[in-house]
């Protein structure tokens, strides 16, 4: 399945809002990622970063707006289109969610194995093939809990690209990662999403090694989309949350206190008897 014109945003956010029952966690969200770049989503703990991925992968629905993803508005597709839609993703979790029970070579090989019907020798080549490109081909035979947490990352991600799908999804891939696999790591999403001509999108607040490798910059925070821009843009611009957010200032316009919802002042209220 080829679902998107190459001319088109892969993803596309116009005026979305996004929450969870009665509360609004981003609101006025319009952004666009092209076939080819990599884009950060920033933000500080709690600003919606995540709940932006789930929004992509129609894991949750918008309150208002369209999400479009590969030309297709997520509102009005079937389960089964979603499905199809998925195969054309691949997503990299924070922790990697690998089978322990599978080693390297089958962890990577899983998803040919349930969504395609090609051959054993075809999952040989494109397994081995995927993890050369993260420069673990040599560790094909080993169990997972026989590799190092930035190794991994590494096996998460080769898994993420077997499909050679034409958008990847990672979800803070540089957490806890030491400062040579972090580096490893940023390049690898660079040079995947070039090899693959795909779209790369990060859900990250690590500023360093986004702005290195990222074309575009998207920040969320106070409820909103804050800046948006190039690395280039950002790291001279004069707003407030931009400079707090990338100098990790403590003292800034980001409050540090989660937001009151009604849903937690009526909790609050059955709880105490009190508001």
């Amino acid at each position: 399945m080829n679902p998107s014109n190459s001319a088109d945003p892969i993803v596309k956010f116009a005026d979305v809002a996004l929450g969870y029952g009665d509360f609004t966690v981003l609101q006025g969200i319009d952004i666009e990622v092209r076939r080819g770049q990599v884009v950060a989503m920033m933000g500080g703990s709690g600003s919606g970063k995540t709940t932006l991925l789930r929004a992509a992968t129609g894991q949750i629905t918008a309150q208002r707006g369209t999400i479009n993803i590969f030309g297709r508005d997520l509102a009005n597709i079937s389960d089964t289109e979603l499905r199809e839609l998925r195969q054309c993703m691949g997503v990299l979790f924070q922790q990697g969610a690998l089978f322990t029970d599978l080693n390297v070579f089958e962890n990577v090989a899983f998803p040919l194995r349930e969504h395609t019907e090609v051959s054993e020798s075809q999952i040989i080549e494109r397994v081995l093939d995927k993890l050369d490109a993260v420069g673990l081909r040599a560790a094909a035979h080993l169990n997972i809990s026989e590799v190092s947490g930035g190794m991994a990352r590494r096996v998460a991600l080769a898994r993420a690209i077997v499909l050679e799908p034409e958008l990847i999804l990672y979800d803070e891939p540089f957490a806890g990662l030491d400062p040579i696999s972090l580096g490893i790591t940023a390049q690898l999403i660079r040079s995947l999403t070039d090899r693959l001509n795909c779209a790369s999108v990060l859900i990250t607040h690590d500023v360093a090694e986004s702005f290195l490798i990222a074309d575009q910059v998207y920040m969320v925070g106070q409820g909103t989309l804050i800046a948006q821009g190039t690395p280039k843009e950002l790291s001279t611009s004069q707003d407030a949350y931009v400079r707090q957010f990338l100098n990790g200032e403590p003292d800034g316009p980001i409050a540090f206190h989660y937001p009151t919802s009604p849903a937690f002042t009526k909790w609050l209220e059955q709880t105490t008897g009190r508001p």
